[in-house]
């Protein structure tokens, strides 16, 4: 890190004062608002899907997320390749990227992005780039999880 402590030079300060000048203000609690409105139509969309296979499909409540994980980040995918949900993560910011539905358009964005170099070094290569990550975070996860859970069930009676 360079020295903060040191002293500025007078061009440096009247640089400062003129990027403090022009600096574009960002609308925070318009930002904010909007990641809150889209994100929980996102998981309302997510809720009436639940639902459908619930009534359509007789899920019950607790097997009914594994299918509605899938149609939701289905849905992300196909926007994304319509270019849709890439105008809705420009509005909404993270209101649409922290949903399951972020992770499918992140998937499907780079398997999009590198195409042109062919099926599988493009597309099957880079697919993993942000997926590959999150799936051992999350299969490591549940494997410590499951280890903690089997010890305090096996050695401590509960």
């Amino acid at each position: 890190m360079a020295n903060k402590n040191k002293t500025k030079t007078p061009e440096q300060i009247k640089y400062d004062k003129i990027e403090k000048k022009h600096e574009i203000k960002r609308p925070l609690l318009q930002n904010c608002i909007r990641a809150f409105l889209i994100g929980g139509l996102i998981c309302v969309i997510g809720q009436a899907v639940t639902y459908f296979y619930i009534y359509f499909f007789n899920f019950t409540e607790q097997t009914a997320g594994n299918p509605t994980v899938a149609t939701m980040v289905f849905f992300a995918m196909l926007l994304t390749g319509f270019g849709v949900y890439d105008r809705l993560g420009q509005f909404a910011g993270a209101g649409s990227a922290v949903p399951v539905t972020g992770f499918g358009n992140a998937v499907i964005s780079s398997a999009i992005e590198h195409q042109t170099e062919g099926y599988v070094l493009g597309v099957g290569g880079n697919i993993f780039k942000l997926a590959g990550s999150v799936i051992v975070f999350g299969v490591f996860s549940a494997f410590v999880i499951a280890l903690i859970k089997t010890i305090l069930i096996q050695w401590g009676g509960f």
